[in-house]
């Protein structure tokens, strides 16, 4: 019977797109399923066709996150393990406190694992380099820090993201925005507040000091940030916030002051969780593909475990604007530059 190599030279696509085909996985457009699966058929099997020799790891795929499964963390993962099953594999979950408490990288079970897919790992780069040259096979979803050169990670992408949502603001007159940035030592927080900045030096506006403000992804510090923006002699028109529950806690700030949202102040999220769509009015959001982050890592993994040739190791996926009733157009207010 042919290989996977045989039939996927014979097809035209790669040794991963055949493997799809096999494992029955539905993101294969149907031009190409068919014509892998003629080239099965002319090798005179429709059964699934031993792979070529790779010397691939057995076992199942370790996988940490050092938070609870919430509306952010709780897509990725169960989009990991559903891929993990489509490719015959089994997981090895530890999330939450555990995880936080620490498995340092270099105890992680690596002789009895195939590989591991780590989300938002507090490990620095250094460390994952080091396990990347022991060879073992791993991938980073959301990395915390700037992702080494060699080590596969998978994100989504953040500039671009709050570029738009600022864009969108400022294509509705305001110019006094305030900023709920994320912790300074993470990559999409600092990711996010250059693309914040950026759109507003596009209109000639160097963003404000006073106007930024710096916190954990939680409503409670959402809620003390925007409360200290809004105290402001000159407050924002507008309150770009790092994630949807940061938005949620300003929303409360908002409402607490007597503040309407939009038509006294604007007020944006990022992620596009299922608290989105439960404030009042709904929160104007950018979507990130938070399953589609979990099912690269698997596709990732799942070459690097096969020992193939991976020649994008970093891979960022588009976000998307969502606009929702928490932004309006700015108007002119005591207290507030329209």
């Amino acid at each position: 019977m042919p290989t996977v190599r045989d039939v996927a030279a014979q097809a035209g696509v790669s040794i991963a797109t055949v493997s799809r085909v096999l494992n029955g996985a539905d993101n294969v457009a149907p031009a190409t399923r068919a014509r892998v699966e003629q080239a099965l058929a002319a090798g005179g099997t429709t059964a699934p066709v031993p792979r070529a020799s790779t010397g691939a790891r057995s076992g199942p795929v370790f996988v940490r996150c050092p938070y609870v499964l919430s509306d952010y963390f709780g897509p990725i993962v169960s989009a990991v393990a559903e891929a993990l099953d489509l490719h015959g594999r089994t997981m090895l979950l530890d999330a939450g406190e555990s995880a936080q408490a620490g498995h340092p990288l270099s105890t992680l079970p690596v002789r009895d694992v195939a590989g591991a897919v780590l989300v938002l790992p507090p490990e620095p780069g250094e460390e994952l380099v080091a396990l990347r040259r022991r060879g073992f096979p791993f991938v980073v979803v959301d990395p915390r820090v700037p992702p080494p050169r060699d080590v596969a990670a998978v994100s989504a992408a953040h500039f671009s993201g709050a570029r738009q949502v600022t864009q969108h603001l400022l294509a509705l007159g305001h110019r006094r925005i305030g900023l709920v940035a994320g912790p300074r030592e993470w990559v999409a927080g600092n990711d996010r507040y250059a693309g914040h900045a950026a759109a507003m030096v596009d209109v000639g506006i160097l963003p404000p000091p006073e106007l930024v403000r710096h916190a954990h992804a939680t409503t409670q510090d959402g809620h003390r940030a925007a409360g200290e923006l809004l105290d402001l002699p000159d407050r924002p028109t507008a309150i770009v916030c790092f994630n949807d529950q940061t938005a949620v806690g300003a929303l409360h700030a908002a409402a607490e002051r007597g503040l309407r949202v939009p038509d006294d102040v604007s007020v944006t999220g990022f992620d596009d969780i299922e608290v989105s769509r439960a404030t009042t009015p709904e929160l104007t959001t950018v979507r990130q593909p938070l399953a589609e982050m979990g099912r690269i890592a698997v596709s990732l993994l799942a070459r690097l475990v096969a020992r193939q040739k991976v020649d994008a190791l970093h891979v960022e996926l588009a976000t998307e604007l969502v606009v929702r009733g928490s932004t309006g157009a700015v108007r002119s207010s005591p207290g507030a530059n329209g």
